[in-house]
């Protein structure tokens, strides 16, 4: 019988599908490779395991020469704690239903599937304490590998393994000794405490995940959604752990979630009615874990923009830590969000779908990289990653699988954590055309011919539509950080559907310019009092839609940008060389702290200019965390790797300032609130809006005007003047 003929046969005796088959018989495809001097084709079947060997030949040399792939089909899987049961392929990550819980994951590319249970003493002894084994017969629904369990799954872990090609130039990483995280998983464990290393020093000590209980349950209170009108809205840009680390917090849990409560009234005193959280999904913060000569301690990933699970909040932010298998961490968070919103605050959280925490090709294999990488990633033709992210990879964000993952994880953090919106990081990734690796285009259509160049920037991106339009998602706040690293920048042109917000960076820069002082600025300093219409009036939005800030957590601090003329982020280890160097900054005659009494003076001032001008524009304001004592960070405008001082709010400072800074900043955002004619929900027109110079009705645009007043219909605002800069 002839080989194809053979091979065929059996490939339809063991029921196997058209993409199984075509792996098997696939020379380039191959699980393992032996080479032989002789054709072999065996079939081992029996009750319990099921051995397939399909045979590829060629001609080399006179003799045959074989690639042989092997596909292991092992029957009904069988465990001997739990009861076993074929399981539902939806919804997927593992569920608690029907007196046991089901797993479901997605792997169109995997030729095997084991679900790993751990139990938490294991986890931390490296060990699997069972492993259970998918028949692509029983427990696989066209891409999706489930199975359902019932037993006691008391302090029990789970993770998977895949079996398939180590090919990386056909963009696939499969490897079974690797126990892989499942993306929907709702909490991951691996250690307890925020910078303490793993076993041995481990920096990625493994990880797995919380299996759900019948007993999880948290008491609301009745908690419902805020839903202020955005353009209500003081917006406070905040780190977790930073907030309340400092020993001068003097809080119970400082560094943690609890931390955030206890000091939630000194937001509430400030004027804030929404907290833009900084990323609070999992992320590892030893992933830049080396020593620094500098300051003498350890760099760290303290910002968190390198997620590893995006259903999972920071268990490590959380002071129960790996306690209860993380389920306590999830109610501690529910906890920060519900009495945030007992005090009228709401709750942004800041999400990083650009890019994860696995890196380029020499990255770790931690989730989506070994469920199915050419899915979850943007990949060329040979295996190679994109980089529009400027960290390694690019999610693959427009692909059908990945763009409905991500509605997912949003509907999620909505619906089961009662979050109010979201901040997107490099939103602008979330617009570029996916992958085309399985030839199919964004919208899942068959491609006739080179109609899409990966990457390329769409005008209606799939993913920002089915966001746009979900039921649940299109009533929440969306904020996106209209650009990337690979140079896309959209700000006042990010898709929007008449609901996105946007970071205005042109609102920071303009106004940096005008306040220090430079020419010609004084015109686009109007328009980013009247809400940028010059970005967003066109284009159908309101003045809503602009996030104005002056400051974020990249860059100088508010009382940095009148200190330092240049960036100082030698504390880095860098050799100074990261970080912005364009910072639109003015010292005000004189660099770093120590300085004479008149430049301290005129430094105060250009700080209350700055969050005058952020209260009395049109938009949305958004502060900095510490921003409102004049906290610094000795002129570092990228503390991305610092646990320390630079990061931590000191409430202490506070305390000092509270009779100064932080007293107008207290009156600026009252006088906000109350006044009628800021917050507007249209763009200011002639017949409420007057410009002003220093005469009445008499506006000076010239080049070299450093003054700028207007009045609004029932009221008159403050004006702005500037000092005469001092000389250099």
């Amino acid at each position: 019988m002839e080989l194809a003929q053979c091979t065929s046969r059996l490939l339809c005796a063991a029921k196997l599908s058209h993409r199984e088959a075509r792996r098997l018989t696939n020379p380039k495809r191959t699980v393992s490779k032996q080479k032989k001097t002789a054709l072999e084709l065996e079939a081992r079947v029996g009750s319990s395991r099921r051995t397939l060997v399909a045979v590829n030949a060629k001609a080399s040399g006179g003799a045959a020469e074989s690639d042989t792939s092997t596909a292991v089909v092992t029957g009904k899987p069988e465990s001997w704690r739990f009861q076993v049961s074929q399981g539902y392929p939806m919804p997927f990550g593992a569920t608690a239903r029907d007196g046991g819980v089901n797993f479901a994951i997605y792997s169109a590319n995997a030729v095997s599937a084991v679900l790993c249970l751990i139990s938490l003493s294991d986890l931390q002894d490296n060990k699997v304490t069972e492993q259970i084994s998918l028949d692509p017969l029983i427990n696989k629904t066209g891409d999706v590998w489930h199975v359902f369990l019932k037993g006691d799954f008391k302090d029990m872990l789970y993770g998977y393994k895949f079996d398939g090609d180590f090919s990386p130039e056909e963009g696939h990483f499969y490897d079974s000794s690797r126990i892989l995280l499942d993306p929907y998983a709702k909490a991951v464990i691996s250690r307890g405490e925020f910078g303490a290393l793993g076993p041995d020093g481990n920096c990625w000590p493994q990880m797995a995940c919380m299996v759900p209980s019948f007993d999880d349950e948290f008491d609301w209170e009745g908690d419902l959604p805020l839903k202020y009108p955005q353009r209500d809205l003081i917006i406070y840009e905040m780190h977790v752990r930073g907030f309340t680390r400092h020993e001068s917090s003097r809080t119970k849990f400082p560094g943690t979630y609890l931390g955030v409560v206890e000091k939630l009234d000194h937001l509430k005193e400030l004027g804030i009615n929404c907290i833009e959280l900084m990323p609070c999904h999992e992320f590892n913060e030893l992933e830049y874990f080396s020593y620094n000569s500098v300051l003498g301690d350890h760099k760290v990933n303290f910002w968190g923009y390198s997620t590893v699970n995006y259903f999972s909040p920071m268990i490590r932010y959380s002071s129960r830590g790996m306690h209860n298998c993380g389920h306590d961490a999830i109610n501690e968070f529910k906890l920060l969000i519900r009495e945030a919103h007992k005090r009228g605050i709401e709750v942004v959280m800041d999400v990083v779908f650009n890019h994860t925490a696995e890196g380029n090709e020499n990255g770790p294999i931690l989730s989506f990289r070994g469920v199915d990488n050419s899915v979850f990633y943007m990949l060329a033709p040979k295996g190679e990653f994109y980089n529009y992210s400027g960290c390694g990879n690019t999610f693959n964000c427009n692909n059908p699988v990945v763009r409905q993952f991500i509605v997912d994880s949003l509907r999620y953090w909505v619906t089961e954590m009662h979050v109010d919106g979201f901040r997107f990081d490099l939103a602008s990734i979330m617009t570029r055309g996916s992958s085309l690796w399985d030839a199919i285009n964004v919208y899942g259509k068959p491609i006739e011919g080179d109609l899409l160049t990966t990457g390329s920037p769409l005008s209606s991106p799939p993913l920002i539509d089915m966001i746009s339009t979900d039921p649940i998602l299109r009533g929440v706040k969306l904020i996106a950080e209209a650009w990337d690293t690979g140079g896309l920048y959209q700000v006042g042109t990010f898709p929007h559907w008449g609901i996105w917000s946007e970071w205005n960076g042109k609102y920071r820069d303009t106004v940096r310019q005008f306040i220090k002082g430079t020419d010609a600025f004084s015109g686009a300093f109007a328009e980013c009092l009247c809400g940028s219409s010059n970005l967003y009036q066109g284009g159908g939005r309101k003045p809503w839609n602009s996030i104005n800030f002056v400051c974020a957590h990249d860059g100088f601090t508010l009382v940095d940008l009148v200190t330092y003329n240049d960036k100082h982020n030698l504390a880095n280890g860098e050799d100074n060389n990261d970080g912005e160097n364009h910072n639109n900054s003015w010292n005000c005659g004189q660099e770093g702290e120590f300085v004479s009494r008149s430049v301290k003076k005129l430094r105060k001032r250009q700080m209350r200019n700055f969050f005058l001008s952020l209260m009395v524009s049109q938009g949305v304001p958004m502060i900095y965390m510490g921003d409102e004592y004049g906290h610094t960070k000795g002129g570092n405008n990228n503390t991305y790797c610092h646990d320390n001082h630079l990061n931590y709010f000191q409430w202490d400072k506070k305390e000092e300032s509270s009779s100064d800074f932080f007293r107008f900043c207290c009156l600026m955002t009252k006088f906000r609130h109350e006044c009628e004619s800021l917050g507007l929900n249209e763009f200011p027109t002639a017949e409420r809006l007057q410009w002003h110079g220093h005469a009445p009705g008499m506006p000076d645009w010239s080049e070299t005007s450093r003054f700028v007043a207007f009045t609004l219909l029932r009221c008159i605002l403050m004006r702005h003047e500037l000092e005469p800069r001092l000389t250099r």
